[in-house]
This record gives structure tokens, C-alpha cells and sequence, in this order.
């Protein structure tokens, strides 16, 4: 069974020429018309509008190596790795990552996400997020403290760690933006689409459900219920302090014992999750009151998200010796903070993305400025490629997701068309984004099935063709 750590699948793509410049990967006209996709008898599922839209971007660009690019990646997510059902006479949509054989409550958001805005032109497609919602609200309520599980009752590699598992979960790591990327799946499903039948008692359930673990997570009188601790080689993949982590200061921020990476915390205050909490809780308390009427739940997310908020306006600043005052990536109340960022999302540079930061806020502009620097450690250049990593994969790997986050966040065309020349040249004439590649030779990535980077990717150019579609024609 694939996993988190067994990451190093590098694979060499006979032949690839490495310069020294970008364009070592051409791809030629025959290759480029042949899709890299599953013939159409295996994939696991069909739009209508997303075939549509691949048509359409193809014949913009006149069927080059970007529209081939968008072509394999954009419907991955669809093609490869969603079991769409009903049960109970509602949807019901099991999602995997792509190589792990279980579903991640951020993953399996992130996935869907871009088809939202395509819910409109194919029924089916809403019926399937909708199906995302409803799965996602269960896995909330077999355990709010779980990142993933399985399909069912199964077996899971990580069952002998030490913390409460049960057999629905693949694995039991607390993460903050766990619980908050269903809340984004659900307000932005119900915005696009206006359908308010996902919002029944299970989903109020989970959302009380939610607030509870992230105030037990703020740990004002005792550490709570969850630790959690591994038998492992990798300090990241285990926890310090008996299972609970480092030590934190009762301030009224949540702890997230684990990252998005799945890799442990320093400081247990992981500060753009944070940030995703408060958008998440106003997002909650939207639909409470203008959906489901319940003013008790509206009232108290609310106001949680106001104590978080106050919370980070005191400490998650500090003064960075080059770039002045700065966003942390990790704080424990104490005035200790860790000066990095992730690819992963919620990180730093993505925190426009999930609208919890105006990307012209100069706070944001200087952590930014911060982030794409050698003054953070896990941004790496090289010949091949240049943006932020994760110590989950180890030094000098680039991240696609995080190249994709930098043009998706950007306040300028440059950004935009330089990171889709970045990803356009350092896909190992595969068709797909990885998880990592190697700063100086692209053919030694991660993760060759990795949805959630192909999906990404793919919104990053269906948005630029919406808003500046000729700076597609640049790359």
C-alpha cells in the first residue's frame, strides 16, 4: 500500500534532455494530441461541461503542450479517483488522493473544488460534490480528529499508532484545515449552485462538532482528548511532549498537532490554519443563519472566530530581521515563532487563496516577499525550477502545488505566466503535475498519481483563461 512516506518514486523519462534552461521537456505535435488520460471505459466518471471546457481551451490554444497539459490534468480528479453512489437515497462520493487508497478530508476538496463553478451545465457533476459534502459530513462524525479514511470498515498500516483509531480511518493525524475544508466545500458548493439539500441535521451535527474540537484544541484548561504518538525513523511523523506536542500558552488560538503536510508541528499554533479557521467559522455561521436557521450555531461560531481573530492579531506578527514585520508559520503563544512556509495548503503564500488575507495587504506582500526568498529555508532554485518545498519530502524539492499557489495568489502578470512556463517545463513529459521534482532534474519526482496537484493545476489555467486569457497565449 502506497503511502505518505514511501514518497521516493523517482522515475527517468528516457531521453529527456537536461539543459540548463526551462524547456528541456518539448513534446512533440503527435504527443501532444495523444491524452495521457484513461481510456474512456475506465474512468471512474464523465462530465459534460468539464469535457466541454477541455475542448474549449484546446481550441484556444490551438492543441499545444499547455492545452495537452490542462487536457490530462484538469478531469484527473473525475477520471481516476472518485467512486460517485448513492445511499439512503442521497449522494454519496468516495475520494481518494490518487496513489494512497484513502480519502483526506483536505485532498478530497481540494480535488473537487474547480468544478464547482461548472455545477450549472451537468447535473450529475452537482449531484457528485454534493456527494463530497455528504461523505465528508460522515467522516466528521466517525471522528473529528482524523486527516483520513477508508472506504468502510478496513485495514489501515497505521492502526498500531498510538491514539484512538478505529477501523473507518486510514490514519489519525489532528490538522486544523481538516475540519475546515469541508465547511469551504459546503459554502461554496451552496453559492454556486444554491442547493440547500446537504444541509440537513448530519451537516449542523458535524459543524457543532467542528467548534467543539477546536475549542478543546484551544486548550485552556487541559491539553483535551487527542495525542498521538508513532514508532517510526521520522521525527516529523511522531509527536514530542508525550503525544501532545510542544508546550503553548492558553491564548485562545487552536492547536494543530500535524500540518497539512501531515508532518508534525514545531510550535503547536500553525498560524495560516488559524487563519483558515476564522473564514471557515464565518462561513459556517453563514449558512446557519441564512440556510438552516439555527442562530445557536451562528451565534457560536461567531464567536469563536472573533477570539481567534483577536488572537492572531497579537501573536501571529513578528519582526523578521530582513523583511520587517512578517507572518510566522508557527507560534506557541510564548513569543517563539518559526520563520517558514510549506507548500502545502493552508500555507503562507496561499492564505489569498482561501480569502483569509487581501493579497494587497502590504502585512501579506512582505510575508510573501518572505516566503519566495532564500530567507526561507524549504524555498529552493535551482536549474530546472524555483518555489517553495516541505521538509516531507526532504531538501531541494520543489512543489508544483506550491508553483501553481504562487500565479493563483499573484498580484501581477509575470507571476502568473512564469510559474505556468515553470510547470509547463518540469513535468517530465509525463502529461501530470508530482508532488516534487528535483530543483535541478525533473525527472526525479514524487508521487506520479497525485490528483490533487493535477487538479490545481488545472484550475490555475481554466481561471487564467476567464480572467486573462491571453497570457496563455505567453506560455
Amino acid at each position: 500500500m502506497a503511502t505518505r512516506r514511501s514518497f521516493i518514486r523517482n522515475t527517468a523519462v528516457a531521453g529527456a534532455a537536461l539543459g540548463a534552461g526551462l524547456p528541456a521537456f518539448s513534446v512533440s505535435a503527435a504527443q501532444k494530441r495523444e491524452s495521457n488520460r484513461p481510456s474512456r471505459r475506465m474512468r471512474k466518471f464523465t462530465s459534460r461541461a468539464v469535457e466541454d471546457t477541455i475542448r474549449e481551451i484546446d481550441s484556444f490554444l490551438d492543441g499545444n503542450e499547455l492545452a495537452w497539459l490542462f487536457g490530462n490534468c484538469f478531469p484527473n480528479t473525475l477520471d481516476t479517483t472518485v467512486n460517485f453512489r448513492t445511499i439512503d437515497g442521497r449522494p454519496d462520493t468516495f475520494v481518494i488522493t490518487g496513489d494512497i487508497n484513502a480519502m483526506w478530508l483536505r485532498d478530497s476538496t481540494a480535488q473537487v473544488w474547480p468544478y464547482i463553478s461548472l455545477t450549472g451545465r451537468d447535473a450529475q457533476l452537482k449531484d457528485l460534490i454534493a456527494g463530497v459534502i455528504n461523505r465528508q459530513v460522515k467522516c466528521i462524525h466517525i471522528d473529528p480528529y482524523a486527516n483520513a479514511f477508508n472506504d468502510g470498515p478496513g485495514n489501515s498500516e497505521w492502526m498500531s499508532d498510538l491514539t484512538e483509531m478505529k477501523p473507518e480511518l486510514h490514519e489519525r493525524k489532528w490538522e486544523i484545515d481538516s475540519l475546515c475544508y469541508p465547511v469551504r466545500l459546503s459554502h461554496g458548493y451552496w453559492k454556486s449552485t444554491g442547493d440547500t439539500s446537504v444541509f440537513d441535521e448530519s451537516w449542523a451535527g458535524a459543524m457543532k462538532l467542528i467548534i467543539k474540537t477546536f475549542r478543546q484544541q484551544q486548550r485552556k484548561e487541559d491539553p483535551g482528548p487527542y495525542r498521538f504518538q508513532r514508532v517510526t525513523g521520522w521525527q516529523t511523523d511522531t509527536v514530542a511532549g508525550g503525544g501532545y506536542g510542544n508546550p503553548i500558552n492558553p491564548v485562545g488560538l487552536i492547536v494543530s498537532i500535524f500540518r497539512p503536510s501531515d508532518d508534525a508541528t514545531i510550535w503547536p499554533f500553525l498560524i495560516p490554519s488559524n487563519y483558515f479557521a476564522v473564514k471557515s467559522l464565518r462561513q459556517m455561521a453563514e449558512i446557519a443563519t441564512a440556510v438552516t436557521g439555527d442562530e445557536a450555531l451562528a451565534a457560536d461560531a461567531n464567536a469563536l472566530a472573533a477570539e481567534v481573530e483577536e488572537a492572531l492579531e497579537k501573536y501571529a506578527r513578528a519582526v523578521h530581521p530582513e523583511h520587517g514585520e512578517i507572518i510566522p508559520y508557527e507560534t506557541d503563544g510564548y513569543h517563539n515563532y518559526h520563520f517558514m512556509d510549506d507548500a502545502n495548503v493552508p500555507s503562507l503564500l496561499s492564505m489569498p487563496y482561501l480569502d483569509t488575507i487581501d493579497r494587497r495587504d502590504p502585512l501579506y506582500l512582505r510575508t510573501r516577499k518572505f516566503v519566495l526568498s532564500k530567507s526561507n529555508p524549504y524555498y529552493f532554485s535551482g536549474t530546472m525550477g524555483h518555489g517553495v518545498g516541505s521538509p516531507h519530502t526532504g531538501l531541494n524539492r520543489i512543489w508544483p502545488i506550491a508553483i501553481t499557489m504562487r500565479a493563483l495568489t499573484a498580484s501581477d502578470d509575470y507571476d502568473i505566466v512564469s510559474s505556468l512556463k515553470m510547470l509547463k517545463s518540469t513535468h517530465a513529459a509525463t502529461g501530470f503535475m508530482h508532488e516534487s521534482f528535483m530543483k535541478h532534474d525533473p525527472t526525479q519526482f514524487t508521487r506520479k498519481w497525485f490528483a490533487w496537484a493535477n487538479t490545481l493545476f488545472g484550475e490555475l489555467v481554466l481561471e487564467t483563461y476567464r480572467s486573462k486569457p491571453d497570457l496563455l497565449k505567453e506560455v
